[in-house]
């Protein structure tokens, strides 16, 4: 099923004379783009490429030399920020979201020798490792790149990609979770609306501070 702002292409693109090809998915600044506009594809390259960012610093989590929190340090700055990488423009679903914090609490578990039997909850988890909610993390990566769009001018393209709102009518069925519908829910949440975030836009520090708590220590 296409997505309601879905639309066929029946002239083709020419750049200096050649076509350019139509395809349903491809690969942009390390970020898989599809037709769908979903992020199931590029959140499980994210996650096979931080395994592997994960699995080359074995040493480092088994080093008795390095504290936990200098591991736990590597690991936010290698691993983490592949994992998370564009993260903002994902459609955040909660089967994208589970995964995500699944790969993350078993990365940290390991980090911290935490095996069977031994269990701890995921809010002690994160309390030892300074750590929030994969869904709040991304929910502030998603509050700052708004900020830094609304700051453009109003006929930049990545501005007006941002609040573009196409008036069609819609196919049956439960509405998709697309990025936008996110970033309105992020609104809600800190009883804001476009208006609003546009003023605040102008002086940044609003809209990060408005993402962000205070870290555990």
């Amino acid at each position: 099923m296409q997505p309601e702002w879905y639309l066929t292409c029946t002239n083709p693109v020419t750049i200096d004379g050649e076509d350019l090809e139509d395809v349903s998915t491809f690969t942009y600044l390390g970020s898989i783009i599809d037709e769908h506009g979903g992020s199931d594809a590029d959140m499980k390259m994210r996650i096979g490429k931080a395994t592997a960012a994960y699995l080359q610093l074995k040493n480092i989590w088994n080093s008795k030399q390095l504290s936990t929190n200098n591991k736990v340090k590597i690991f936010n700055t290698n691993v983490k920020t592949v994992l998370l990488y564009r993260a903002e423009t994902w459609g955040t679903m909660k089967a994208i979201i589970q995964k995500i914090q699944v790969f993350i609490n078993s990365c940290l578990r390991k980090i911290l020798q935490i095996r069977w039997p031994d269990t701890i909850s995921n809010n002690i988890l994160w309390e030892r490792t300074n750590q929030i909610s994969a869904e709040e993390e991304i929910r502030k990566k998603r509050l700052k790149c708004i900020g830094h769009r609304l700051r453009k001018a109003p006929n930049c393209v990545t501005r007006q990609a941002l609040t573009f709102n196409p008036q069609s009518q819609r196919k049956g069925g439960r509405p998709k979770n697309t990025l936008r519908r996110e970033m309105e829910i992020d609104m809600r949440k800190m009883n804001k609306n476009w208006m609003e975030l546009e003023k605040e836009g102008r002086g940044q520090s609003g809209l990060e501070n408005a993402g962000r708590r205070p870290m555990l220590h």
